[in-house]
């Protein structure tokens, strides 16, 4: 025998001793995940909302607007595809004295068209709606809102209160410690529509805090402010605070509140309903207006007190009475006697001395002394 032919035999004699192996397929499987190892709450925070250092630089700015949704909604159990009957879970164990089987019932062809209807109008934040009185200046923005009477131990002690917004913005402050500290500012004014009214600014980290904060301190400084007959101010006068001027003009009865948003939300809440208001100056430093106003109305002087100063009777004269002439303030102690020609004007009086022209060319109104 060859050395060729020994070989050959040698191979087909190894070839039949060894076994074939059988081939296995090896599948990798996790059994934990992001969706087993964190909570629903987490999961939809990772989608809904922004880290810090996002939001500093201009990310996620309708994050807010994104809301998670709640899957379990609109769903029944042993109810989805595949309608089946669960005796103990979705049915009870016995029906009368026989013992309920699982069966299948016939499929809800609009249950996934149903179902994907109620998720689709929960993905949206769908705010509140509010009543045309209700609204503010400018729809759902806070200033020029109400929010409600003070708060009180006693609800009696403000009946009858209302507060409004006048200004609701973001503050900063730049501390030594803290960096820049931001804050939400609230500058409320609350009073009960006859004549006693408040106002205060309130400072605090959330909103809700802010006005409520403002709306106590502003029931602390209330100030009662003399009105005529009940709807509009005793006479006309100028005032100022800052570079805020505001000129004031006694109004008869159904003129109206013709004046700035703010002077007219301030005159809703003292009482004031006739009345026209002309604003140089600033007229966005909603501070400035409310203390110049303020001022103006508590620098009044009804008739009895000019009657008192000038030691002379006050008489009005109407259009809607003829021009007759009606004794309004008389003096406590004994009238002068002079005459006609020598009686001060009414005007210079309560104006302290100063004229009013009214420029109509420029559409101004101009207070020279």
């Amino acid at each position: 025998m060859s050395f060729v032919q020994a070989s050959t035999r040698a191979l087909v004699l190894s070839a039949k001793l060894v076994k074939p192996c059988q081939s296995s397929l090896v599948v990798q499987s996790r059994s934990t995940s992001f969706f087993n190892k964190l909570t629903a709450a987490e999961i939809w925070k990772g989608v809904t909302s922004v880290s810090n250092a996002g939001r500093k630089r201009g990310r996620g700015k309708g994050a807010g607007k994104r809301v998670a949704k709640n899957l379990n909604r609109g769903q029944i159990i042993g109810v989805g595809r595949e309608n089946m009957v669960w005796p103990g879970l979705n049915s009870p164990i016995l029906a009368g004295r026989e013992l309920n089987t699982q069966k299948k019932l016939s499929p809800d062809p609009k249950y996934q068209e149903n179902l994907q209807r109620i998720r689709d109008t929960m993905g949206r934040a769908s705010a509140g709606r509010l009543r045309p009185v209700d609204r503010g200046w400018s729809g759902r923005k806070l200033p020029g809102r109400s929010i409600g009477q003070p708060d009180s131990l006693n609800p009696s002690d403000f009946a009858g209160f209302d507060t409004r917004v006048l200004e609701f913005k973001t503050v900063f402050n730049m501390t030594a410690t803290f960096g820049r500290k931001r804050s939400l500012s609230a500058f409320v004014i609350t009073g009960n529509k006859k004549g006693l009214a408040g106002f205060a600014l309130g400072k605090a980290n959330n909103g809700q805090t802010a006005l409520k904060s403002a709306k106590n301190r502003a029931a602390q400084k209330l100030m009662y402010i003399p009105l005529y007959n009940n709807h509009t101010v005793y006479h006309d006068f100028f005032t100022q605070f800052g570079k805020t001027k505001i000129h004031v003009r006694k109004c008869a009865e159904g003129h109206g509140l013709v004046c700035h948003r703010a002077l007219k939300t301030i005159c809703e809440v003292i009482g004031i309903k006739d009345l026209y208001a002309k604003v140089e100056g600033s007229t966005k430093n909603y501070q400035n207006l409310a203390k110049a106003f303020f001022i103006g109305l508590l620098q009044q002087r009804t008739f009895e007190t000019l009657a008192d100063d000038q030691n002379l009777f006050v008489v009005e004269r109407r259009k809607e009475m003829d021009n007759y002439p009606l004794v309004v303030g008389k003096p406590s102690g004994e009238p002068l006697d002079i005459p006609s020609s020598k009686v001060p004007d009414y005007n210079l009086v309560i104006m302290n001395g100063k004229v009013p022209l009214d420029k109509r060319k420029h559409g101004k109104q101009v207070v020279l002394v």
